[in-house]
């Protein structure tokens, strides 16, 4: 059965205990799970992997504050499904339009790298999630990890969709998930993912 987000969840031990530390040493940080942000009815919602160390992790909203969401709210912006360019703190106005946006895992991992036995562990709240969505709604997966945990979300075998940059994959029941690499800055700076790339798969994951 799926499970409504919990901000207070401590259900991984390594996780809950990483998060303590920082809200010793960053007192201001949110340091806490983070919910999904945007759009109640989306057409598209987009899967990261988890908060990062400053940014969604310090603000409280995903991809806000930090490298990987200069491309993804500058993209939004410039397709008009948002009403501002950047994101930078939690009340700073931003509105998406037709978007929502979640992680694979709600709390910050050490190194960015959870577990598998934690992507396991927080994967309910991301099938409860996917269940609420519209039935058009379009899922986009940045990255592998990303991608496997909504196939997980779905109790679909990770074998029988394989994650490639820009794929398009049908699901049973007809839901549509696309792949992106990950618009992390090492992605970004090695031009693995160019700002051309990324834009084609949004505006795949959107219109087709």
């Amino acid at each position: 059965m799926s499970e409504p987000f919990d901000a207070a969840c401590t259900a991984c031990p390594r996780l809950a205990g990483f998060l303590a530390d920082i809200r010793q040493s960053h007192p201001t940080y949110h340091a806490a799970p983070v919910a999904a942000f945007g759009d109640d009815t989306p057409r598209l919602l987009i899967i990261g992997l988890a908060p990062g160390m400053h940014g969604a992790n310090k603000t409280g909203r995903p991809f806000t504050g930090d490298f990987a969401g200069i491309l993804l709210y500058r993209t939004l912006f410039e397709l008009g499904l948002s009403n501002r360019p950047d994101a930078l703190s939690a009340d700073d106005g931003l509105r998406l339009h037709g978007i929502r946006i979640t992680n694979a895992v709600k709390c910050l991992p050490p190194q960015n790298k959870p577990t598998t036995a934690e992507i396991r562990q927080c994967n309910p709240f991301l099938q409860q999630e996917i269940a609420g969505l519209p039935q058009d709604c379009r899922l986009l997966a940045l990255g592998k990890i990303a991608h496997d945990a909504v196939l997980r979300a779905c109790r679909l075998k990770l074998s029988a969709f394989p994650f490639a940059h820009a794929a398009r994959h049908t699901l049973p029941g007809g839901r549509r998930l696309f792949d992106s690499y990950h618009c992390s800055r090492y992605n970004t700076q090695t031009r693995r993912l160019t700002e051309t790339m990324f834009r084609e798969v949004l505006q795949a994951a959107i219109k087709s």
